[in-house]
Formats: C-alpha cells, structure tokens, sequence
C-alpha cells in the first residue's frame, strides 16, 4: 500500500523522474484505453491521478475543442506534467486529490489510467466525483485485474525474502490491486450506474534496448513493489535478492525487451 503522503513525497519524486519508462510499460494498454475513451464525448475533461501527464496530453491533442485537467496529489508529477504540456492550450495540471477538489468547470468526462486505486475512501472519492460533474456525466478508467493475472507482481512477490515479504493484507486497500474484483468496484462506485468492464490482456514493457535485463532491473529498483522490498530489507539480502530479480528479467526476455504477461479491466460507468 502507498498512501497520499508517500506519492506527495519521495514516492512521487520517483514516478515523475521514471515517467519514461513508466509510459513505456503500459504503451500497448494504453492504446485500449484511449480507443475507450474516444467512444465518449466529452469537452470537460478530468484525468484522476494523472501522474506525468501523458493521457492527458494524448486526449488534449485528439479533441482540440476541449479542455483537458490533470489531478495529481504529487507536485512532482505535475511538475513533469507541466513541462509536457508546452505548446498545448488546451490542457493544464493542478496538484490536488481528486477526491474532494471542485474544479472551475463542470466535467462531463472523467478518465483515469490506474489512478482511482489510492483513493482512501473510495464510495466517498466516486459519490463526490459524480455529485460535482454534469448530469450523465461518464468516468473511463483502466485497473490492474489479480496479482495471479500480472506476472510483474506476482513473480516480484515470489522472490522476497522473509523480512520484505508483506502480511497478508487487505485485497481491497487503496494500491494498484485495489480495484481488482468487480464486484468489489460496484460497491465503491456510489453515485454511478451502468458500470461495465472490459478485460484487456497485454505485455508490460519493464525494459529493452541492448541490456534489457539491466534497464529493467534499474526501473524496478526505483518504483513498484521491487523498490519498496529493497527499501525495507537489510543490506546482506539484498544482493541475493537483486540476482533472483535478474534473473526473472531474464527469463522474460525476448531479443531486445523484457515483458512480461498482464491484464487490466477496463470500466466505464455513468453518473446518476
């Protein structure tokens, strides 16, 4: 679990300087969820922890005529955001938590690419969402589907040693699994209707180019759950820890890419 302080801090700092590499492992997800998202309308438009700003950015450059907000709790995050956005009038970032922000304008349209996982209170998060945008209002969001179904994690897991390996915790407690159960999701979405998922399979991108093994061990050393197990452990595991980790990377190699096999819902839903 990473809470709020976290991503406003060290967290967040990390995300925003791996934006790259963070991009570039749901770039063939992405996609599906932008083709989603394109079957809306939608002028005012709200992306929910929208991290380095990339959906965002891609949304403002399809739909000319609307206006695109960011939310994010990391400064950080928007920092880079920002920096993206050069050139764009038609979006901005603002650092904020989406679950009680009131933005200048009503939204008709929310979207969100694994950014409504954190939310503390989730049925309070979604009741505000729906009770401050415009009648019919949609929300498209994507969502990590069962730790079982995204070797990423699973296989990180299965390498901890004792002291970094987490106790059996909450499955519904804000963090990328959070929203893994539909019928969980139904629960937390007051004030919406019409709730659908779709399932999308697809390879997440950990590295490539001529030492992707390396590239991919550096990516996950600085975010995920890698990154949080190396933080906790003691110094005499973690060489051995590191080697087991390379080699996992390895065996998810294929020429110059290392990926591995992973699953999203995609949801949708309409505000009452």
């Amino acid at each position: 679990m990473t809470d709020i302080g976290e991503w406003q801090g060290g967290v967040g700092r990390s995300w925003a300087d791996e934006h790259a590499r963070t991009d570039r492992s749901f770039s063939r997800m992405t996609p599906h969820l932008l083709e989603a998202i394109g079957q809306e309308p939608g002028r005012r438009i709200v992306d929910i922890g929208c991290g380095a700003g990339e959906l965002s950015l891609a949304l403002a450059r399809a739909r000319p005529d609307a206006m695109v907000t960011g939310v994010d709790v990391s400064a950080d995050l928007v920092a880079a955001a920002s920096a993206r956005a050069a050139g764009l009038d038609n979006v901005r970032f603002a650092v904020a938590d989406a679950s009680t922000w009131r933005p200048e304008e009503v939204p008709d349209l929310y979207v969100s690419r694994h950014g409504v996982m954190f939310f503390p209170q989730p049925p309070a998060a979604f009741a505000h969402l729906a009770a401050i945008a415009a009648p019919g209002a949609r929300i498209v969001f994507s969502c990590f589907r069962t730790p079982r179904e995204n070797r990423w994690a699973s296989g990180i897991a299965s390498l901890l040693p004792e002291s970094a390996a987490s106790a059996p915790a909450d499955p519904f407690a804000p963090g990328p699994f959070a929203f893994a159960d539909p019928d969980h999701v139904r629960t937390c979405l007051s004030g919406w209707r019409d709730v659908t998922f779709t399932p999308v399979d697809f390879d997440y991108i950990a590295g490539a180019g001529p030492d992707a093994v390396a590239e991919a061990l550096a990516f996950f050393g600085r975010i995920g759950p890698a990154a949080r197990a190396i933080r906790v452990m003691s110094e005499a595991e973690r060489p051995a820890f590191l080697e087991r980790l390379a080699n996992l990377l390895e065996s998810h190699r294929s020429g110059d890419v290392v990926s591995f096999p992973a699953a999203v819902w995609l949801m949708r839903a309409t505000a009452e």
